[in-house]
Formats: structure tokens, sequence, C-alpha cells
């Protein structure tokens, strides 16, 4: 399994429809396959997260932030981890909002 304990991600390519930016910044908390997160940056004020890990280290994850326009947003995220030669994690999602108009779309994370 993945540890992903203290480690801090940041967006490098998102879909249009996503609310994340290079300014969002994610910091992983991991218990046993338990996964939360806080973040924030760019046009989100404040976001939290909670997802379980598998043993390929695969995070289903649920989320809820508040953006610029003080709306709460939510969603649901798959997210697929790389290990990269340095040892650095990227992380490939596919996610889809709960809430607005329930459109799909991708990020990629690279761990700062």
């Amino acid at each position: 399994m993945v540890n992903y304990n203290n480690k801090r991600f940041r967006p490098v390519s998102t879909s249009y429809n996503s609310e994340t930016t290079s300014a969002t910044i994610f910091v992983y908390k991991q218990n046993g396959s338990i996964l939360t997160s806080n973040f924030s940056g760019g046009n989100i004020i404040e976001g939290h997260l909670i997802g379980l890990v598998n043993e390929d280290g695969i995070i289903n994850m649920r989320y809820h932030q508040v953006n610029k326009k003080s709306e709460l947003m939510t969603g649901t995220c798959i997210s697929t981890p790389k290990i990269n030669p340095n040892g650095k994690i990227t992380l490939y999602e596919n996610w889809q909002w709960t809430s607005s108009n329930l459109s799909k779309g991708s990020s990629i994370l690279e761990e700062i």
C-alpha cells in the first residue's frame, strides 16, 4: 500500500470544470487505509476530503469545499498513483461533482 501520510500535492493539469488551480495545495494524512486531507488555494477557500486507500494505493474519496463565490461544492473521486523514478507520487484522478451541474472531469496532481 502507498503511504500518503504527510505528503503534499498540487494540480499540474485539470479539466475546465475544476475549481483547483496550481495554487491549490492538498495536505494528506493517512491512518491505515483511511486518508484525509485539508486543501485550499486558488479558487478554493477551504476544502476537505476523506477516502479509503486500497492495497494498490488507489484512493476512493469524497470531497467538499467552499469556493470564492461562497458556494458549497461536493464530489467523488478515484485517484490512481504512479511512483516516479525520483520516489515522488503522481496522482491521476477521475472525479464527478455531486453538486452543481454533476459534470465529470480529470486531474493530475504531483507530490511537492
